[in-house]
Formats: structure tokens, sequence, C-alpha cells
């Protein structure tokens, strides 16, 4: 399997396919006996990693698709970040997306933002802007992983949901500061796909697991853009209320949105119970409010957060 830690299994689960998978993974079954295959009735995405998970004898759980590929180091480097570092209860690694030419501007984007988030700290600060471990490259803590109720079938992305349920839990998360795995891109993947990972899927996760950070205070959205405007409108429909927009643009302020008003920056003082929300797509807008927010004396995370 080409790793250059040894001591691993591979659960190759059979999602009930209708092609030679079941025949390729048999062979590759004979030609080493650490693989071990499980064939299952098509039952989807959690079903089939819940399986795999409750199959595999370790104690630590590594995630993998069947069409990335994973560098020779990959796991001998999670498996000593995660003995080096007790506290933590799962680690990712960078990526790389291939083949270069398909990749789209989206993805690159994102392949720039994930791989400069890698310290637990980075990871918590960043949560809610977009999945800072990228799926394919989890290695978690069985213990943790089951104490956080595994996959779950929700209305979003399976894996988003995990990694937020090991926040919430308390558990620390770290990456690997190296592209370790090659993560395949296409039209075919589930996240261009499925409606579970679409924009509105994303955000209703966001916004549910936000809870634990609100803690039914008021909510000021810094922002009063597109990203802002579906931020208020999900989190009015989760029972959260939306008392203002901060914005810098003088054409908005004095107007109300979604029943809250545009104020300038400075009405800040206004609002010494809210729960601030940097709610901007722009990563450099991102960063200018964060700095006002504290300079104004906000602290991340306790006062505020972003969120994308």
């Amino acid at each position: 399997m080409g790793q250059t830690y040894g001591d691993i299994e591979v659960i190759a689960v059979d999602d009930g396919s209708t092609d030679s998978t079941s025949h390729l993974l048999a062979a590759w079954n004979e030609r080493d006996s650490r693989v071990r295959v499980v064939c299952t009735e098509a039952r989807g995405i959690v079903a089939t990693l819940n399986k795999a998970a409750a199959t595999a004898r370790g104690e630590l759980l590594a995630r993998m698709d069947a069409d990335d590929v994973a560098a020779p180091q990959r796991f001998e480097k999670q498996v000593e970040l995660l003995d080096a570092t007790p506290a933590l209860a799962a680690c990712g690694t960078q990526v790389r997306y291939f083949p270069r030419d398909t990749v789209r501007d989206g993805a690159r984007r994102y392949e720039e933002w994930v791989n400069s988030i890698n310290t637990p700290k980075e990871i918590e600060r960043d949560l809610f802007v977009e999945c800072p471990l990228p799926h394919p490259t989890l290695l978690v803590r069985r213990e943790a992983f089951e104490r956080a109720g595994a996959y779950r079938d929700a209305r979003w992305p399976e894996d988003y949901d995990l990694v937020l349920r090991l926040w919430r839990a308390g558990y620390r998360l770290g990456k690997v500061a190296e592209p370790l795995l090659d993560w395949r891109e296409g039209p075919d993947r589930l996240s261009r796909t499925d409606a579970r990972y679409s924009e509105a899927a994303f955000r209703r996760c966001k916004v549910t697991y936000l809870e634990h950070r609100i803690r039914n205070r008021p909510v000021v959205i810094c922002g009063s853009g597109p990203v802002g405007k579906a931020f208020a409108l999900e989190l009015q429909h989760q029972g959260h209320h939306v008392v203002a927009f901060l914005d810098l643009d003088p054409r908005k302020i004095g107007q109300t949105i979604h029943g809250a008003p545009v104020v300038k920056p400075t009405a800040i003082r206004d609002y010494p119970q809210a729960y601030f929300l940097a709610a901007v797509a722009s990563p450099e807008s991102r960063s200018e409010i964060r700095t006002y927010l504290s300079e104004a004396g906000l602290c991340e995370i306790a006062d505020f957060c972003a969120v994308a």
C-alpha cells in the first residue's frame, strides 16, 4: 500500500457497486492480507463510513476515498503528530487538488485557504468559515470518534458535522502542515451533485453549531452583503435575534434588512451584550473586520467569529 507506516489495515467497503469493483477488491485482498473487504447493499456514504469504522480493529481511524492518492508518509506523519500531541483528538493534512486542468477557481480558493489553516488555534478560529480539515485526510482517535457519535445522516455534510461535534465536545483538532493527499477533483463528486453539500446546507449546519458560541445572545452581523443577509435569514429561522448589521457603505446606513437596521461600525458600543459575526466572502474584508472588532476590545471566539 506504499505507506512508510506499516501497522495499518484497509477496510474497503463495496457499497453496492454494479461494476467490477468487487472482483478488484477480492484480488487486492489476495495480494495483501491487510486489506479487508466488506460488501454491502447500496446504503449511502454515512452508513458506509460507519460500517468501515465498526469493522476496523485499530484505535486510530483514517479516512480515505478510493480515487484519491496519499503520499507515502501520510500516516506516519499524522501518527507522529497525534503521539506528540495527546491533546489532539484528530488531525488532517494539507491537500493538492488534481488533475490541475480541471480544478475550478472555487476549489483553488478553498485549497489555498485550507492549506493556510494548520494550528489548533487557527482551526478553531476559522471553524465556521469552511471545514478546516479536508475529510479524506482525517485521522481520528477511535475513542473521540465514538464519543462524538460517529457519522450522522444530517441535512448537511457528514464530514463537517463530525468535525463540529468533535469541537463541541471539547476536543482539539490539528493538521500536518504538508500536502500529503492528492484530492481528485471532478464534476461527479458528491459535493458537486448532492443537496447536502449546497451552500444552504452548509449554512444550516454552521448556524446550528454556532449556538455553542452565541449562547442566546443577540447577534450583530458585520456585513450586509449576500453572505450577511443569508446568515441573518438562517439565524432568524433557527430562533436567533439579529439586532443589527454593521456596514461601512454610507448608502446602506439607515436601511432595514430582514427587520434589523444597518448601522455604522462605530455603533458597536450600542450592543454590549451581542455576539458579532464577520459574515463576508472576501478574506481581506474578513481580516479587516477581525482587526476592527479586536481593537474595539472584543475577543475572537468569545465575542465574535468569522463565517462565510
